[in-house]
Parts: structure tokens; sequence; C-alpha cells
């Protein structure tokens, strides 16, 4: 994580989102006056954040897949294969 004067974001914009697309990082840009701090990252990484929020979002599919995670753990996991979509 990095973190950088609003003023250094404004005149570097181009490298900072480079960054945080190439490091899948965030960066913090710091205001002065309390006008309140915001934090800039990819699409990519924002759109991950909000899929693994939507699947613990409820405690029986968080229990699932920490369950899931154990087992693969344990070395219980065994490889399954996908069905085909429809093409609907």
């Amino acid at each position: 994580m990095n973190v950088i004067t609003y003023s250094h974001a404004r005149n570097a914009l181009k490298t900072v989102l480079d960054t945080v697309v190439r490091d899948v990082d965030v960066t913090i840009i710091s205001r002065r006056d309390a006008e309140g701090d915001a934090v800039v990252m990819s699409l990519a990484h924002y759109n991950s954040l909000m899929e693994t929020l939507h699947l613990l979002s409820t405690p029986a599919n968080a229990r699932a897949l920490a369950h899931a995670i154990e087992q693969d753990r344990a070395g219980q996991a065994q490889p399954r294969t996908l069905l085909e979509a429809d093409g609907d």
C-alpha cells in the first residue's frame, strides 16, 4: 500500500493508476485539512473485493467456503470435470 499526497497524485495520475493496476495494490491519497482521504485501486481489484464480500455475506456460505478450504488444506480435494454450458 502506498500513501501519497493529493498534489503528488494530481501531478502523477497516470503513474499512480499504472502502479495500482500493475501491482494489484491500493494507493491512499492523503488530503490536508481533514477533507477525507481517498483510496485508488484497479477495477479488477475492486471487483475481486466485492465478489469476496458477496461470497462471505451469508453465514452459511462463509461456513461452506471455510469447510472447503479446510478440506483442500487437508489434501481431501478431488478434481471434478466441469459441465459444458447449454448455450442458452
